[in-house]
């Protein structure tokens, strides 16, 4: 079943989103309009888990909904999803990963959204040095990267893999990405069944 487009305006876009309004025929062949958010570029999401059984969290004020403890993540940026994803764990966690793997897509919010999403999980982590050694100039003690500080990471955790089911479970982790992005990496690790 499709949903035919008559019509179609483009109400906003800057590098990152497009937002339109389509006109189109409903299934039930009525017709309708419909809001559409378009990511110019896939996203990245990396599952980054220690040799200790532990997820490496962000937890970043976003100005959607504030303070939430997320995955690290990012855009690729027109990059190849592993070269930002890559990126994306070392900016947000002063981390590299010696092992990748993809470990599936999704789609954001796909009731409204064409938002493409990729999902890596990173193992056999180390310190790169990147969050303490270039610390924003005027931050005085505060030993986060410039990046971090600039997209609103105020900390980086290593939580227990069982600790992050509670988290989930208690409503702590509420991005719905996050808690995709982590049920995708378990099932690759035969974790879920």
């Amino acid at each position: 079943m499709s949903w035919p487009v008559t019509r179609t305006r483009v109400a906003y876009e800057n590098p990152w989103i497009v937002v339109r309004e389509d006109e189109v025929v409903r299934p039930d062949g009525s017709p309708g309009t419909y809001g559409v958010v378009e990511l110019r570029r896939p996203a990245v999401f990396v599952v980054a888990l220690t040799d200790a059984d532990e997820v490496v969290l962000v937890t970043v004020d976003r100005h959607t909904v504030g303070t939430s403890i997320e995955v690290p993540a990012g855009g690729t940026d027109g990059e190849d999803p592993l070269v930002a994803a890559r990126r994306e764990l070392d900016e947000e966690t002063g981390l590299t990963a010696g092992t990748w793997r993809r470990v599936g897509e999704m789609s954001a919010l796909n009731g409204i959204c064409r938002a493409p999403e990729v999902v890596y999980l990173a193992t056999d982590l180390h310190e790169v040095g990147t969050a303490a050694d270039s610390a924003a100039p005027g931050h005085g003690d505060d030993a986060r990267s410039g990046e971090q500080i600039a997209e609103g990471i105020s900390a980086v955790s290593r939580v227990p893999v069982s600790e992050v089911l509670d988290m989930i479970r208690r409503g702590e982790i509420t991005d719905g990405e996050t808690v995709a992005a982590l049920m995708l990496a378990l099932l690759e690790l035969g974790r879920i069944a």
